[in-house]
């Protein structure tokens, strides 16, 4: 039967605000996920959902890459963000063709996202023909020859894009990389690209490897751990458990971040008596509120006062033993550092003095110490730099390859990590390449392709005129949504592969199809064999995720399935890749993988162990640095920060504590005190008087940006509610996607090319 979601939008007249919270979860959150997933699924489909979300014997969750625990699982292993991304992707509401009849694509078109998503799961494949004003059912091998047809029509394979978002299994990726290499091309932007580029850019400069280097036990045995540009209360909640235990074991945590997130104050831990009946625990110990922009500040400065303690007691900070045998440019770097001037560190981090020194005192004293980061700083225009920076004071007191020490860039989607291993990316190296073309028997391109930003670009000047995604929601997801949405528009045909209806359906090409696919919680039975994929998460685990639910339509189609029925429409059953055989057995899938991805040796052995497998990670596992150098590598940075130009403020856009990426699970962000609406920009009370508003207040918010030839370019969004928040002096906050038509598609950061959403100068005009 169909179901479908409320017919009503979002009345951002509604919107209410109350104080902020001091602490996480608890018994608010046991409640709200129950009744979320209850209204979406019923009773019976959440205990059947619930109770086999991040188990041994279940299903890897929709939502973020946070890591199970080896070893002992929690009865209940999911948080309340996590709750509710299983509850919106095992919803019984369902989006049919009749639900299209309907409705015109102009008509969904002025839906909100939260509305659309709350629509329900996508039920059969569906096309918007050119001149059409509905989309209208059509049978998968149509879809597939009008793709094939549609391909073999361009006059090179770059004009064709194919995204990929972190949800993707690996035995997808794979063969999704596959399927466009064998094409032709190396466009394979990711949502990576907007995310952890910087992350990994850095990372590979400095260590040799662009991945995390501990693992959930390391946090535990830490004695110090910095978490920084990172919201873990509700982007990553279970990490909040981790940190609980840490904090028993006697750890020091730090918090470095613009607002005041009730995750990094307090965490009641909803499994634990002491979190339901009790005050529940303080996480973190220190609470820097760093000015948007500042950390890269922070980081020099922090280095400079290391170097002045080793200076006043010689050999005890920095770890020159480290340094000599497994370091390069330190000698620079060190003579950098002299020369940062702590009262601009002040200045820039908006911190003071005395919290530099506790700081630098806490990172002399720590034997074990890790730093944690996530969008807070990969989204900066020093993004790269700013990372750099981090990993240069751990390389200093030599926290690399040592238990309880190292990297932790926290990664958002679920599988964005696993893509990336197993190949999604749009300059994979030379020794992926030979290894896929030995293999299948054939000639992958060796020219770097598209990232997300010059997909963008290419579709925007006519260089690219096919889209396909696999997943997630690129109109929402990416900068500059006037210029993306014309982008898309221009394309000749567009192709959305997905679970749930999203905004991207309604910007079609002048042909678009959406083809339904199974989640991650549903059953995929092939011929009566029930198949398994693989994930990889935050922290290198690989390992098995089994859908158990009933699919909420039978013309469901696995993402392996769709790649492979597509690979044979489109090669024909003479090409190299056994398609058919991939399709029917995912253990050859897993075989394939073995011989062509480092570190999956024996793969479908391995990933049926009760843990999975780690991946081997040099830094960590044996301190070998594969670099440009051998070794790891000192970065020396010039100081850059963010100033505020008077009479504007630096904008950072950021989630609700009611969404994941861009699915909008509600309208309450529980945490900061708003709910009802997501029309609003949290301002310092100071700076609401200074620039001559009240709280309450409705305001545009109008971006500024100099683009390279020196020219001023604007871009607004209207209607949006002030709320006086704690935030630094000249800073503010908004939610994405609601923000995200302010950022120019050139405002990206240096070496990622990632959009710059974390540093935005704005200026506020009363609406009239």
């Amino acid at each position: 039967m169909t179901r479908t979601g409320p017919e009503s939008d979002i009345d951002e007249s509604a919107v209410s605000v109350t104080d902020a919270k001091s602490k996480a979860a608890g018994l608010t959150a046991v409640a709200v996920s129950l009744r979320r997933s209850v209204e979406q699924m019923g009773v019976v489909r959440t205990t059947r959902a619930l109770t086999r979300v991040n188990q041994n014997h279940g299903f890897d969750c929709p939502g973020c890459a946070w890591p199970e625990p080896t070893g002992h699982r929690r009865p209940a292993e999911f948080c309340e963000n996590g709750a509710k991304a299983v509850a919106e992707e095992a919803t019984l509401r369902t989006v049919d063709p009749a639900f299209f009849a309907r409705h015109s694509v102009d008509d969904l078109a002025t839906k909100t996202g939260y509305w659309l998503g709350q629509q329900g799961r996508l039920t059969h494949p569906m096309a918007l023909l050119p001149g059409a004003t509905h989309y209208t059912p059509i049978e998968w091998e149509d879809a597939y020859r009008l793709i094939a047809d549609n391909l073999r029509g361009l006059a090179s394979p770059n004009e064709a894009v194919f995204y990929t978002s972190g949800r993707t299994s690996n035995e997808a990726a794979f063969l999704y990389q596959l399927l466009v290499r064998s094409y032709g091309t190396n466009n394979l932007p990711d949502c990576s690209n907007m995310c952890h580029e910087s992350s990994g850019t850095a990372l590979t400069s400095a260590i040799g490897i662009g991945k995390g280097s501990v693992s959930i036990d390391d946090v535990a045995q830490a004695d110090l751990i910095i978490i920084a540009g990172q919201n873990p209360g509700t982007n990553h909640p279970r990490m909040l458990s981790v940190l609980e235990t840490a904090k028993r074991n006697g750890a020091k945590i730090i918090a470095i971040n613009p607002l005041p997130e009730a995750g990094l104050m307090g965490f009641k831990d909803p499994q634990r008596a002491s979190g339901l009946l009790r005050g529940g625990t303080e996480i973190a110990d220190e609470f820097l509120q760093i000015r948007i922009g500042g950390d890269m500040a922070l980081f020099q400065g922090l280095g400079r006062l290391l170097l002045e303690a080793d200076d006043a007691a010689p050999g005890t900070v920095v770890d020159r033993a480290f340094i000599e045998n497994h370091c390069a440019g330190f000698a620079e770097y060190e003579a950098h550092l002299r020369t940062v001037d702590l009262d601009t560190v002040v200045e820039a981090s908006g911190l003071t003095r005395a919290q530099l020194s506790e700081t630098a005192a806490a990172l002399a004293a720590s034997e074990r110490t890790i730093t944690c980061w996530a969008m807070g700083l990969t989204q900066q225009r020093h993004a790269v730099a700013t990372i750099e920076e981090a990993t240069n004071l751990l390389l200093l007191r030599g926290m690399i390859g040592k238990p309880g020490a190292g990297v932790c860039p926290v990664r958002g989607h679920s599988n964005v990590q696993g893509d990336r291993t197993m190949g999604i990316f749009e300059k994979m190296p030379e020794e992926f390449h030979a290894a896929l073309d030995t293999e299948f028997a054939i000639t992958t391109p060796r020219e770097h392709g598209f990232d997300t930003v010059d997909s963008i670009r290419a579709m925007r000047d006519g260089r690219a005129k096919f889209f396909f995604a696999m997943g997630g929601n690129f109109v929402a997801a990416t900068p500059d949504t006037e210029v993306t949405e014309a982008a898309l528009r221009q394309c000749d045909l567009t192709v959305q592969v997905s679970t749930k209806l999203n905004r991207s359906h309604v910007v079609p090409g002048r042909t678009a199809l959406i083809l339904p696919t199974l989640g991650r919680t549903d059953l995929d039975e092939h011929n009566g064999v029930k198949q398994h994929v693989s994930v990889e998460d935050s922290m290198s685990m690989v390992h098995l995720s089994t859908g158990r639910l009933k699919p909420v339509s039978k013309q469901l189609r696995s993402e392996v399935a769709i790649v492979c029925q597509l690979g044979a429409e489109l090669f024909g059953p003479a090409h190299q890749v056994p398609w058919a055989e991939f399709e029917n057995d995912y253990d050859r899938i897993r075989d394939a993988i073995a011989r062509v991805v480092p570190g999956c040796e024996d793969y479908n052995a391995r990933v049926r162990d009760r843990n999975g497998f780690l991946l081997p990670h040099p830094p960590r596992d044996t301190r070998e640095f594969h670099t440009t150098t051998g070794k790891a590598n000192f970065a020396v940075n010039e100081l850059r920060w963010v100033p505020t130009p008077v009479g504007r403020l630096i904008l950072q856009t950021m989630r609700s504590h009611d969404q994941y990426n861009t699915t909008i699970y509600g309208l309450d962000d529980r945490y900061r005190g708003v709910k009802g609406g997501r029309k609003v920009i949290f301002v310092n009370p100071d700076d609401i008087t200074a620039l001559g508003f009240t709280e309450g207040d409705h305001v545009n918010v109008v971006s500024e940006w100099s683009d390279p030839a020196g020219n001023i370019q604007e871009r607004r969004v209207e209607g949006f509610r002030i709320v006086g928040y704690s935030t630094p002096r000249g800073n503010a906050a908004a939610y994405y996607p609601e923000t995200n038509p302010l950022i120019p598609l050139d405002h990206v950061a240096e070496k990622s090319n990632t959009p710059v959403s974390k540093a935005i100068v704005v200026r506020l005009e009363r609406t009239s």
